[in-house]
Order: structure tokens, then sequence, then C-alpha cells
């Protein structure tokens, strides 16, 4: 009995961790959401308006009534929200209108901000 005590013992003393049981705790390591990027176009006293409702609904899926509504708005406000996107799709509608008016010879201009 006194060889066991002393065995249990020697195994309390020598405690190099490989007798601890435990459960291992995953946690999810909290993401944020990206942030997001206001898409505006700005008014100019050149481009046509035809121009500006074509461009909202080809590179923003408007309806035309939405197009035509929006495009009010940047005549009369001089600048609208056309879409809220993330960073990469921002950056390419404004890249998109902005070469589709250069190419058609229209000085209008298109550019994000963060939300």
């Amino acid at each position: 009995m006194r060889l066991n005590q002393q065995m249990m013992a020697d195994r309390d003393d020598d405690d190099d961790g490989q007798d601890d049981i435990g459960v291992a705790l995953k946690t999810k390591p909290k993401t944020k959401r990206p942030p997001l990027y206001k898409v505006l176009i700005l008014n100019d006293d050149f481009t046509p308006m035809e121009f500006v409702v074509m461009v909202l609904e080809r590179f923003f899926g408007m309806t035309h009534a939405q197009a035509f509504d929006l495009m009010l708005t940047v005549h009369k406000k001089g600048v609208a929200v056309a879409g809220v996107y993330s960073h990469e799709i921002a950056e390419t509608k404004v890249a998109q209108v902005m070469d589709y008016a250069q190419r058609h010879q229209h000085p209008l201009q298109c550019t994000m901000e963060k939300e």
C-alpha cells in the first residue's frame, strides 16, 4: 500500500499536462461585414438626360421609371446615389459608367464614397 501511495505522489509531482483532460472549445471568429460604398452620379450641363437614363438602366438595373426619377434628382440636386455596393463592385460600376460616357463623348461623372 505504501508503494501505491508513493507512485501516486510521484505521478502528481510529475505533472506534464498529459493527464489533464479538458474540452476543446472552438470559438468562431467574429467577422465584420465589409464596408459598403455609394456610387454617385454627378450632374453636368452637357450630358443629355436620355443618356443618363440609359446609363442607369444599363449599369444599375433600373426600370425606365426608376432611372428617369433618379436622373431628375441628379438634375435638381446635382448628385444622387445610383446604388450601394461592396468596394470591388462599386469600383467596377464607376469604371464602366466613366468608360461608357467617354466612349460616347459625354462628360458624365460617376464616383464612389464610403457609406
